[in-house]
């Protein structure tokens, strides 16, 4: 798994996913998995987080946000994450780590990539087996945005309007559930790691303006073009290291230099 390489890029929609320690069940309950949205809120609130669409899995999570500020999203993680992590010990008198590694954060392109991610997103859970619908799986963002809860939502509705491509006087919640049907029918359910694992998804030259805006930490990475005509700016992938002091560990990629 790629090493989960974070950037800021104003006003870019991010697809982040953060798995639970050893990929165990933390979240299984449905209180943590309540927790989690409670903090996720705060840090809507909090940060300014504006949140797209979101899910919660028994191991994992999905958020899809727009980056609004070189510190927002991860001030908004680390809360999240470490208030939730820090709970959980607690309630459970557990030591260790709670969450592997750092979250992966995946550059999506506005409109017809953004609205794929986002279906991508709400059919989580039906990909598990878990439920036949999002609709019956209640830690998700689906729910929220087809119907608007009156105190501690965190769907940024307006948002979804712009960046999915919908007219404002058009009812944003039907075409969702257009598109969520639309992907049931088709059997577009089944699990596609470019959301999860690449650094850009979207058009070729989408893809290639994000690599350019990412400089060097993006050298060395390359850009391969799907079957359905998408793009996607490849992260390769590192091994996660054995030992952890400072003699022993890897040289980080943000000291590397790659010849194209």
């Amino acid at each position: 798994m790629a090493r989960a390489n974070r950037h800021h890029i104003p006003g870019q929609v991010w697809h982040i996913t953060h798995r639970c320690h050893k990929k165990e069940f933390l979240l299984k309950f449905e209180k943590d998995r309540r927790r989690w949205h409670s903090w996720l809120f705060k840090a809507k609130k909090r940060f300014g987080l504006r949140v797209l669409n979101y899910v919660v899995t028994s191991n994992h999570i999905h958020l899809l946000v727009v980056d609004s500020g070189p510190d927002v999203i991860p001030n908004s993680i680390q809360l999240i994450a470490g208030r939730t992590a820090q709970e959980f010990n607690l309630r459970k008198d557990r030591k260790g780590a709670f969450w592997e590694d750092r979250y992966h954060a995946t550059a999506i392109e506005r409109n017809e990539h953004l609205i794929r991610c986002l279906v991508y997103i709400d059919l989580n859970m039906v990909r598990a087996g878990v439920v036949k619908h999002p609709l019956e799986w209640e830690a998700g963002g689906f729910n929220e945005i087809q119907n608007p809860p009156m105190r501690y939502g965190v769907i940024d509705r307006q948002g979804l309007h712009e960046f999915c491509g919908v007219p404002a006087n058009e009812s944003f919640a039907d075409h969702h559930r257009q598109w969520v049907q639309d992907a049931l029918q088709n059997s577009e359910s089944k699990r596609d790691n470019r959301w999860t694992d690449a650094i850009a998804v979207g058009s070729g030259y989408y893809v290639e303006a994000i690599k350019a805006r990412l400089g060097m930490k993006a050298a060395g990475r390359r850009i391969e073009r799907q079957q359905d005509d998408v793009c996607i700016l490849r992260e390769e992938p590192v091994p996660y290291k054995a030992v952890f002091d400072l003699e022993n560990e890897a040289l980080s990629l943000n000291n590397c230099y790659f010849w194209e």
